[in-house]
């Protein structure tokens, strides 16, 4: 029963650092803030701060983990799916008309961005102009990998004239660019006040994402 509670009064500890990291970036820069502020605002002591995180950037590097976990979650519930219904869409196109311009957006994206509506505070927190210009540079990292993970897996299944897209791919620099494109959709998106729906913005996102990959192989 000792073990339940202290479980319980850890994770209330950490719930108040983390709101008060939040509410303390809407109203300051995320670069302003010290730690002492941070317990002063959660109500806990330095002490107990420090049991827990290193800094204001563990702490940051502590939601940004959770989150990608969070967002593994979703985009992953529907990836095996949505890969196996895409591969029979794919045999015999190429890959300019595997990215060419289609109403239908995957569930992922959509699922992307209602997780993204879940948690809008903290990302407008993180992601807004009081944040942390690290967590961007961190979450565009991030983002960059996936994709290039999912770029590969889709020339696994191309021969041909498709390879030349290879290069670009494996050297990261198309990933990164599509990476960039979404951490800005997600902030103009939460910045405007979600003028669109997420099923509408995703669809906007996979449109431009389409339009930039479609032409990839052409670049040589």
């Amino acid at each position: 029963m000792s073990h339940i509670s202290d479980d319980l009064r850890v994770r209330r500890t950490q719930k108040l650092i983390r709101e008060a990291l939040i509410a303390l970036i809407e109203e300051q820069s995320f670069d302003a803030i010290t730690v002492g502020e941070i317990a002063s605002r959660a109500m806990v002591s330095r002490t107990a701060f420090y049991r827990y995180y290193e800094d204001k950037y563990d702490l940051v590097m502590k939601i940004f983990e959770e989150m990608i976990t969070l967002m593994n979650q979703e985009f992953d519930t529907f990836r095996y799916d949505a890969l196996r219904t895409m591969k029979p869409r794919i045999t015999g196109k190429t890959w300019g008309q595997i990215f060419a311009y289609s109403e239908e957006v995957l569930p992922p994206y959509v699922a992307l961005f209602e997780h993204v509506v879940q948690y809008e505070r903290l990302y407008l927190a993180l992601l807004g102009k009081k944040g942390s210009p690290w967590f961007v540079t961190n979450l565009r990292t991030y983002l960059a990998r996936m994709v290039q993970e999912r770029l590969r897996d889709l020339l696994k299944v191309l021969t041909g004239q498709e390879r030349i897209a290879s290069r670009v791919i494996e050297d990261g620099f198309v990933p990164a660019q599509i990476a960039a494109l979404l951490v800005d959709t997600i902030i103009w998106w939460l910045e405007q006040e979600r003028p669109y729906s997420p099923k509408k913005i995703a669809t906007y996102y996979y449109r431009m994402m389409c339009a930039i990959l479609k032409d990839v192989p052409t670049w040589e």
